[in-house]
């Protein structure tokens, strides 16, 4: 059976590709950037709002499917559902006279 893939190049400098992708940091593009004079819990509030906004539009589209394609919505949904409580659960611990 013939590979379709080929193999990825293998460098004398870097012979771990895996340890070059951990080891080089990551550049933000500055396409979409977030205004850094908005406070920390601003942001959390529109975070818990954007998942919401994710989890109703997700479990929406999973009630026109059937099968996999439905259980892969709704698992989906449920990643957003525990990123949801995680923002929540930082939004009722969060003290703003700790951030300055």
């Amino acid at each position: 059976m013939l590979k379709i893939t080929p193999d990825p190049p293998h460098t004398e400098t870097c012979p771990d590709p895996a340890a070059h992708i951990m080891a080089t940091p990551h550049k933000p593009s500055a396409l979409f950037s977030i205004n850094p004079d908005i406070d920390t819990a601003t942001l959390l509030v529109h975070a818990c709002e954007s998942l919401a906004s994710a989890s109703v539009m997700v479990n929406d589209l999973a009630g026109f499917l059937q099968g996999g394609h439905r259980n892969t919505l709704l698992g989906i949904a449920q990643v957003i559902m525990l990123g949801e409580l995680a923002v929540n659960r930082v939004l009722d611990d969060f003290d703003p006279r700790q951030t300055g």
